[in-house]
């Protein structure tokens, strides 16, 4: 029984988030008070021994350097102060959907013209939008009735009104072998 042998499946439990007093690993490290000022280069033991007279932890920020620099705070607000920034990046970041309108080269005016009005609330939104004219079987014959189509889009001036606002005006005619696309 002596020789306990680990399952191979269980995970270590890896500490996370910053290295703090005696996890700190290097001999010499770069300490910062808690104020903020700079106590200089000591070994890590005396670095330890003063965050503890201040009833504080000892921090690793910048592992990297050499030495490792090392602030004198509490940890429970470090943590926290992280947790801040990175829901504040999270908040702050946009994310940027892409919408398809699908078409045919029979659509009729009133559907093409509220498919316009969808496309113009995505572009405000700040979304991009793909305009799709389908072909199926004989269609594929009047290619030029989808080309048409694409023209009509593009020259409708509320959509470039709303594009140059924004600053954003991607073009691009693709055509494939039974669709034929347009990319805002």
């Amino acid at each position: 029984m002596s020789s306990f042998k680990p399952n191979y499946f269980q995970r270590r439990s890896k500490p996370q988030g910053p290295k703090a007093n005696e996890r700190i690993r290097a001999l010499d490290v770069q300490v910062i008070g808690s104020d903020g000022g700079n106590l200089g280069a000591m070994p890590l033991n005396k670095a330890i021994e003063l965050a503890k007279q201040e009833g504080l932890d000892l921090i690793e920020i910048s592992p990297n350097a050499n030495p490792p620099v090392c602030k004198i705070m509490d940890m429970g607000k470090y943590k926290y102060d992280l947790q801040k920034k990175a829901n504040q990046a999270k908040k702050k970041q946009k994310i940027v959907s892409l919408k398809e309108i699908k078409l045919r080269p029979g659509t009729e005016t009133h559907d093409y013209n509220f498919k316009i009005k969808n496309a113009k609330k995505f572009i405000t939104k700040g979304d991009k939008v793909k305009f799709t004219v389908k072909f199926k079987g004989r269609e594929m014959q009047h290619t030029q009735l989808g080309k048409d189509l694409m023209n009509k889009i593009t020259r409708i001036t509320a959509i470039r009104k709303i594009i140059k606002n924004i600053g954003m005006l991607v073009l691009q005619h693709l055509q494939e072998r039974w669709n034929l696309r347009l990319l805002f």
